[in-house]
């Protein structure tokens, strides 16, 4: 699979493979309860506010490496910063390959 991704002028070799995700982290409640009498249904104001923090990361099982970052946000910014981190990481001299979505069938 990597070799299908990876342009011909690289060897495979020198090519590191990456799998990548991100996750938020906080709570969200979507279920409002209140005690009422039977066969009533209340109005109830419900608190849409939430701190939620938003995990990056990506590891190289081959190598043992791991980068990682927690960002207040999940944008274009977080994403471009979590990949200059892993590039960071990637040894001198060699490609990276980071695969998305592999945990979908």
């Amino acid at each position: 699979m990597v070799q299908n991704l990876t342009p011909k002028s690289v060897d495979i070799k020198d090519t590191e493979v990456w799998f990548q995700d991100e996750a938020r982290v906080g709570q969200r409640g979507t279920v409002t309860r209140i005690w009422a009498n039977k066969g009533t249904r209340p109005r109830v104001i419900r608190q849409q506010q939430f701190n939620a923090a938003y995990l990056f990361g990506a590891v190289c099982p081959a190598n043992g490496k791991a980068a990682g970052i927690v960002m207040p946000k999940a944008n274009t910014e977080g994403m471009q910063y979590h990949l200059e981190v892993i590039s960071e990481s990637v040894s001198p001299g060699k490609h990276n390959t980071i695969c998305v979505g592999h945990h979908y069938t």
